[in-house]
């Protein structure tokens, strides 16, 4: 743990030895798929398993134990080809928090517009500025996204060189065919996942992660009062956006993760009762839809 924090602070360019950086679980299944023979999905899961942890996805150094840990759920619920499927893709990414067995959610999202051509055996294949396929191209995203995400929760702005990665999957897939990488598809898609990440006008929610896990999360083991000032801290940044923005798409991918963790920890019984009811009128305010959730905070536990 102490070990990726300090790689943080050095440039990419200081580091030279490689290692694959992600311990992620795959699954795929096809629960609504009936009279097609199911093997190519486990032959598929491999696939996606080897893809992810088995390449090199930076250039930082990071042993075994300290490898990131992330999920991709990947449901196909068409299949109108033998090498033609549509799907959902959930990608779920957890940091740890220092000096304890917990695992905060960093992202958990589900991409509805996933489709992709798989022949059974054959390698997937992808190199960077290249658009080879839907599939690999897409994978890749998220494995950028995730560790921007990652580094972001550990120094300001330390994740900005895998954004920029993800972005330029983002410009080669413009060609595509398949959706979910253009601009005037949909204000909630690929593109403007990162697009709105690099986007200066939105940085607070960057600050906000750096606070929230930094100096909140990671110093609540021995000061917890103290972190958990830096937590209420940053949700005044989130305000920010909900204010300018409300119901902004990329807002709504940290609330969709932290919702449940917002409730845990303010709902300590040493929580004063003036700090939770001021933090529930304000995540009401950021986060309406959630409402009776963070009802629950008031009632302790």
């Amino acid at each position: 743990m102490r070990k990726i924090i300090l790689l943080l602070f050095l440039t990419l360019a200081t580091i030279h030895l490689q290692a694959q950086e992600l311990d992620c679980i795959v699954s795929v299944s096809s629960p609504t798929l009936e009279g097609t023979d199911k093997k190519i999905f486990e032959t598929l899961q491999t696939a996606i398993y080897d893809f992810m942890n088995n390449r090199t996805w930076t250039n930082f150094h990071i042993k075994v134990e300290e490898r990131i840990e992330c999920t991709i759920l990947l449901t196909i619920n068409e299949r109108p080809t033998s090498d033609d499927f549509n799907g959902t893709l959930n990608i779920v990414l957890r940091r740890p928090v220092l000096n304890t067995a917990y695992n905060t959610i960093l992202l958990n999202y589900i991409d509805r517009d996933f489709t992709f051509k798989y022949i059974e055996y054959q390698s997937l294949d992808y190199s960077d500025n290249t658009f080879s396929s839907n599939l690999t191209s897409t994978l890749a995203f998220y494995t950028y996204m995730f560790l921007g995400y990652y580094f972001d929760s550990f120094a300001l702005y330390g994740g900005t060189p895998f954004f920029e990665k993800a972005q330029e999957v983002v410009n080669a897939a413009q060609s595509s065919r398949e959706s979910g990488w253009k601009a005037f598809e949909s204000d909630k898609n690929r593109y403007w996942m990162v697009a709105n990440i690099l986007n200066p006008a939105y940085s607070s929610l960057r600050e906000f992660s750096y606070l929230y896990h930094r100096q909140g999360l990671d110093q609540m083991y021995e000061r917890v009062d103290l972190g958990r000032g830096k937590i209420t801290e940053s949700l005044s940044l989130l305000q920010k956006i909900s204010t300018a923005r409300p119901g902004f798409f990329s807002l709504q991918l940290i609330l969709d993760a932290k919702k449940d963790e917002f409730v845990n920890i303010y709902s300590d019984l040493r929580v004063p009762p003036l700090e939770k009811n001021n933090v529930v009128n304000l995540l009401k305010e950021i986060d309406p839809a959630n409402s009776s959730k963070y009802q629950e905070i008031l009632g302790g536990k």
